[in-house]
């Protein structure tokens, strides 16, 4: 059967060292192309790329000459054959013109669908990758809508609990308000089971539907409220977008401000709660506000691993989303036993985070992908501590109520 080739053409103002680096290092793969990926950039080394819709591509580098040219082996999940991308890299006018021909591609009705993909893949991908080299905005991120929600866990203990027929979809914990959700009727625990007509397992499938839409768009959502199943008309929302600081130093001084404000809404919400209120449990299934402090010291250490991985450009891989591990809750709260140890032990946490901010090393500002992804993840509005704020205050009333 005949080859074909689709070729490309891309000028990126940045040196040929940068657009080199975004295809054979995991994390910059993942800031411009896919969800996960996993290289080995050498001749035979491996190169599997992921995303969140389900496609997926194994490969391995054939040759790579740095800052020049790479060319890799590809097999896209449903392609009826392996093809290969040969990457060719020319520095030109302060910039780099970028060429990308995927060759090997076979011909006819079988690789109607494959070629499709691949050059929509490709067109997108350059265009991002234009962008997160040149400013650092993912265009995947900034040109997704909003919907408004905080998701909690849902798996088959929690679906007998709320009466909802099935085991896979999106619980929503809130929503926030002011918010295409909130517009449209959607509650605390409605279960997310389709969006546009697309089935919703997890996280990772809302957001790849969420793809290609645009804020204004009219969407029809179907959830399980308890045993019924609900069909709702939604208007996604705008995505607010925090204001990306220009440079480390003012990076680390937002970062202060924004911790500045989440601990003096924390100080303010504890001021006058007693003991015994914060161990209250509004059932045996729920969490007292004490464990949803532990809930968020154990995510603050999270947060500060996953700064620490995108500073070392190495991430860890990422599988679906189990849930919070109770145990885990429940070690915090007994290494930590009192409303003031665990409050303390969260303040100290937000200043070795505000300390890790400031003391980043010169060069990151440098890769200004990851730079601008660090900082959009944090200085994004805290609606995780806004739902559990709410979560808390719930709980607190009704132990007042007793």
């Amino acid at each position: 059967m005949a080859a074909q080739s689709l070729k490309f053409e891309q000028f990126i103002q940045v040196p040929p060292s940068m657009v080199y680096h975004a295809f054979t290092n995991a994390t910059a793969l993942r800031e411009w192309l896919c969800s996960l990926a996993t290289v080995q950039p050498r001749s035979g080394g491996r190169l599997y790329l992921i995303w969140n819709n389900g496609y997926t591509m194994a490969g391995e580098y054939i040759s790579l000459h740095p800052d020049q040219e790479i060319l890799f082996l590809w097999r896209g999940r449903g392609d009826p054959g392996a093809s290969q991308v040969r990457l060719t890299l020319e520095a030109k006018d302060n910039g780099t013109l970028v060429s990308l021909v995927h060759e090997g591609i076979g011909e006819g009705e079988d690789w109607q669908k494959a070629v499709k993909e691949i050059q929509d893949g490709w067109k997108k991908g350059l265009e991002n990758l234009t962008s997160t080299l040149e400013t650092g905005e993912d265009l995947r991120i900034t040109r997704r809508p909003m919907l408004g929600i905080t998701i909690g866990d849902f798996n088959p203990e929690m679906a007998a609990k709320l009466g909802v027929p099935v085991t896979e979809g999106i619980r929503i914990d809130t929503v926030v308000d002011g918010l295409g959700a909130q517009a449209a009727g959607l509650q605390s625990n409605d279960v997310i089971v389709s969006f546009d007509g697309r089935q919703i397992t997890n996280w990772a499938s809302l957001t790849d539907a969420l793809q290609g839409k645009q804020a204004g768009d009219s969407i029809e959502v179907n959830v399980y409220r308890g045993s019924q199943k609900v069909t709702l008309m939604m208007e996604l929302s705008h995505r607010r977008k925090p204001a990306i600081p220009a440079s480390l130093p003012a990076l680390a001084e937002s970062i202060r401000q924004h911790y500045e404000q989440m601990q003096a809404e924390l100080d303010k919400f504890f001021a006058g709660v007693s003991e015994q209120e914060a161990s209250f449990k509004p059932t045996p299934e729920e969490w007292s506000p004490k464990e949803v402090l532990a809930h968020l010291i154990q995510g603050e250490r999270y947060w500060q691993f996953h700064i620490a991985e995108l500073v070392g450009s190495q991430e860890s891989w990422t599988d679906d989303w189990p849930g919070n591990l109770e145990p885990a809750i429940l070690a915090t709260v007994a290494a930590f036993p009192t409303l003031a140890d665990l409050l303390a032990e969260l303040k100290r946490l937000f200043l070795e985070t505000q300390v890790l901010f400031a003391n980043l090393p010169a060069q990151f500002a440098e890769r200004k992908s990851t730079f601008w992804r660090l900082s959009y993840e944090a200085l994004e509005t805290p609606y995780h501590l806004y739902a559990h704020l709410d979560q808390m205050r719930t709980a607190i009333n009704l132990a007042r109520a007793k």
